[in-house]
């Protein structure tokens, strides 16, 4: 993993909420933050974050600053959005695209 990924782990490990059971996994490059079985959030190396939001929060996630749809090979991901590094400078705003992600995550069911 590249220290930018490496430093954003850090940070996620540290804004998690203390109660949530969460995991880690290798996966687009990065890794990747599971709660469970499924993806909340994955640091790339680039040190911008994937968040899966849902296709019912994607306008909500879309109008913060600097969220854009995930693309991958070509193809738009319906349920994720990418956000650059400066977007998520702060704590607080990391906090909260990481609950966004877990409101929507937990309405999935368990793999």
């Amino acid at each position: 993993m590249s220290m930018a990924s490496e430093d954003l782990a850090e940070r996620i490990r540290n804004v998690m909420p203390p109660r949530l059971v969460y995991g880690e996994k290798k996966m687009f490059g990065g890794r990747a933050f599971m709660m469970n079985g499924n993806m909340l959030v994955c640091p790339t190396k680039e040190g911008a974050l994937i968040v899966r939001v849902g296709q019912s929060a994607m306008e909500e996630a879309l109008a913060r600053p600097g969220a854009e749809v995930m693309v991958m090979n070509g193809r738009s991901m319906r349920d994720f959005v990418v956000l650059p590094g400066d977007a998520i400078e702060d704590d607080d705003a990391l906090a909260g695209w990481l609950q966004l992600a877990q409101a929507f995550v937990a309405t999935l069911p368990p793999k």
